[in-house]
């Protein structure tokens, strides 16, 4: 039988499905549905948040202290000592819990943040301070030791506007990222350079019976690996210590391009997308 709707005519209904379509909800009147359900959800998570908040504040009011409480006077510290130190050219006495590490004393009494906390186990090497010229691990250093000695933070090391020769090399030769480790790395390469004038040997010395000031990359290299740097800038940190033992310009392992170079390289990638 040949078929004679078009395509502008409607298919015929069965009563069943005539009487169907007449109980099914107008889509006006889903979409007005929908934005009621919405708007009372609004309403009350804007209830119910505002509820919490009040009941947070009447838990805080009720753990506050009445106007005329009375309160126990404050345990005495334990374990009390007097150190009378040096700390970046300047006397300083403190009194401190005879457990308290050098670490915590400069940045919690002293308020010298520059040292940084790294794994506080003496691991990663971004506490090292300088102690009459050595480099130490302050997270390891007992306060108490440094009876009438002379510490240098990374504050102290710069003078005034002029900063370290090791501060600039480490600024020009990009011995950092996030700069985190840093003030450990400078420090470790300040005392680094005075164990290398001293003629100290390190594990990789050749020679341990001569006294020789000649560091080499492996030298460098593993005298500052106590030092971590998570972000692997060790490259530009052997070559700020490098030029600052040798007094002369580490040779880059980068350079700007001229203008004929940047024409070439242009060029290819023009020739490389055409293929």
């Amino acid at each position: 039988m040949e078929d004679n709707l078009d395509e502008t005519s409607q298919p015929e209904l069965s009563a069943d499905e005539e009487a169907l379509v007449k109980e099914m909800p107008a889509l006006t009147d889903v979409g007005q549905a929908r934005r009621t359900f919405l708007g009372q959800s609004l309403t009350s998570g804007v209830g119910l948040f505002a509820l919490m908040l009040l009941e947070k504040e009447q838990a805080l009011a009720a753990l506050s202290a009445p106007a005329d409480a009375v309160f126990a006077p404050a345990a005495a510290p334990e374990n009390t000592i007097r150190i009378a130190m040096k700390v970046n050219g300047a006397a300083k006495t403190l009194e401190l819990d005879s457990r308290v590490v050098l670490l915590d004393a400069l940045r919690e009494r002293l308020e010298l943040t520059g040292t940084k906390k790294g794994c506080d186990q003496g691991q990663c090497g971004a506490c090292t301070v300088l102690v009459d010229g050595r480099r130490v691990l302050s997270c390891l250093t007992l306060a108490a030791t440094l009876e009438g000695r002379e510490v240098t933070t990374i504050e102290g090391l710069a003078r005034g506007e002029q900063l370290h020769p090791m501060q600039a090399a480490f600024i020009k030769y990009d011995g950092f990222q996030c700069g985190y480790c840093t003030p450990g790395q400078i420090c470790s390469a300040v005392g680094l350079l005075e164990e290398a004038r001293r003629g100290e040997a390190s594990h990789v010395t050749e020679n341990v019976t001569v006294n020789t000031t000649s560091l080499t990359d492996e030298e460098i290299r593993e005298r500052m690996s106590g030092n971590i740097c998570r972000c692997g800038a060790y490259p530009g940190i052997v070559a700020a210590i490098k030029e600052v033992h040798s007094g002369k310009e580490t040779a880059r392992t980068w350079r700007f391009v001229n203008d004929d170079e940047l024409a070439r390289v242009r060029k290819e990638w023009q020739t490389d997308e055409t293929v």
